[in-house]
């Protein structure tokens, strides 16, 4: 018939959009991913369209879009290879009001992509729905919702450890996740005296590197290849296979080892923002005395003295690279800062044959930051003070050879005296810190 014209008859290659998370798996069969497909699937075919793809992100939330199935779904509808997107319901697509707004509204239409929510009676190719002028306030409650349940389950895991529970996928290396209803941390026979030789090592004055080095001569196996080994599989994961200092640095510093939970030491900066940060001192959680610990309080605080003075007593090169014999060991007697190196541009000679050279020297640093009305001057030059230090050697060497005995005495003495200073300064901290939740023992 003249002036009729028949309407185009659109083809659908759909893709149908599964998702599932660890929240929504408490629900039970009706929100399973396989009953999700089996109800798309379905429709799909009841329709009389083509169904091009299935895009499931099994265990993901839906609080942003930085999932990696709904990201090949988004690429494969921007590149004509699907033009209908079918979703069981909304909250399912995502819980970010903004963002499901944003690809519903504006990304999908420019795209000549049809979207169907099905719980929702959402479909944007029927603009005379009612269910296209309340999907806003859906999305707002979705996200809402999603709110609402972050907050739930983030007072439920403070909550539990606080009372002790222990929450991780596998325990620290030389430990097993016990089977106890706090799932506890047990020591692994096996594996313990490895974690025990370590903080022997470190206290005796080997440090990070050369115990690495130790482990790796030996054979020891790193903590990942060890545990996989227990389970009888290969390690997944990228690695050299080898110890490495920062390895043996985190198990050093390891309260696990000394028998405490410390938990919560990280948290995400939002529902919505999944970046990991690190948790102020006061939201971190310590429960003491959880389990048996591999580390006897001796030799905890022998590796802690250690460390301690390692860190005080490092050596650092000034600008031009240059480390001189005594530097970082020195400290001023009035402020009890430390001393620092200093040098002057030096010029001697004729004039006809100038020579210039750098005079190094030590003064205290609280001087050279504010002055003498902090603390007086105690300029001394280098040389002087290694003559002054070579001297000391020489008298006490010379001791040793005249009565090795007296010697040993006055030095384990002035060494007890050290060491009784040090633990009296370890237990006032310990006092200190005891009514303080979140402290570290």
């Amino acid at each position: 018939m003249k002036g009729v014209t028949m309407a185009k008859q659109i083809i659908y290659n759909a893709g149908i959009y599964v998702r599932i998370s660890q929240e929504d798996m408490k629900a039970g069969e009706s929100q399973s991913i396989e009953n999700q497909k089996l109800i798309l699937t379905k429709y799909v075919k009841e329709q009389g369209w083509n169904l091009v793809d299935t895009y499931v992100d099994d265990g993901w939330s839906g609080t942003d879009f930085d999932r990696p199935a709904v990201q090949r779904l988004l690429f494969d509808a921007q590149s004509r290879k699907i033009n209908l997107i079918i979703r069981k319901d909304l909250s399912c697509f995502g819980r970010n009001y903004i963002e499901v707004g944003r690809y519903v509204d504006y990304i999908f239409p420019s795209y000549n992509i049809r979207f169907i929510s099905l719980n929702d009676n959402v479909d944007t190719a029927s603009k005379d729905t009612s269910a296209l002028d309340m999907m806003p306030i859906v999305n707002l409650f979705n996200e809402w919702h999603a709110a609402s349940t972050s907050k739930k389950i983030k007072a439920v895991i403070e909550a539990n450890a606080k009372a002790g529970k222990y929450r991780t996928t596998c325990a620290p290396f030389d430990y097993t996740k016990g089977d106890d209803p706090n799932h506890l941390p047990v020591i692994d026979p096996d594996a313990a005296p490895i974690v025990h030789n370590i903080f022997e090592m470190w206290a005796s004055g080997i440090n990070p590197h050369h115990i690495a080095d130790k482990l790796n001569e030996d054979g020891v196996p790193i903590p990942s290849d060890y545990y996989y080994a227990k389970l009888g599989k290969p390690n997944p994961r990228r690695t050299r296979h080898m110890w490495s200092p920062e390895t043996v640095r985190q198990i050093l510093h390891n309260y696990t080892y000394f028998g405490h939970l410390v938990q919560l030491r990280t948290r995400t900066v939002s529902y919505q923002n999944h970046k990991v940060i690190k948790n102020d001192e006061e939201d971190i959680i310590v429960v003491k005395n959880t389990h048996e610990a591999i580390v006897s309080q001796e030799l905890w605080d022998r590796v802690r003295e250690m460390e301690q003075s390692v860190s005080q007593g490092k050596r650092k090169r000034n600008s031009s690279g240059y480390v001189a014999n005594l530097s970082g060991l020195i400290y001023c007697q009035d402020c009890g800062k430390k001393v620092r190196l200093a040098w002057n541009n030096t010029t001697n000679g004729s004039k006809k044959k100038l020579r210039k050279y750098i005079c190094h020297n030590y003064n205290c640093t609280s001087y050279m930051k504010f002055g003498k009305l902090y603390c007086p001057s105690h300029y001394i030059k280098m040389q002087d003070m290694d003559a002054i230090v070579l001297e000391v050697i020489r008298s006490l060497a010379q001791l040793v050879v005249e009565d090795e005995e007296k010697a040993k005495a006055e030095f384990l003495a002035r060494k007890a005296k050290h060491n009784e200073a040090v633990l009296r300064g370890h237990q006032e901290v310990r006092r200190r810190q005891m009514p303080l939740a979140g402290a570290y023992p």
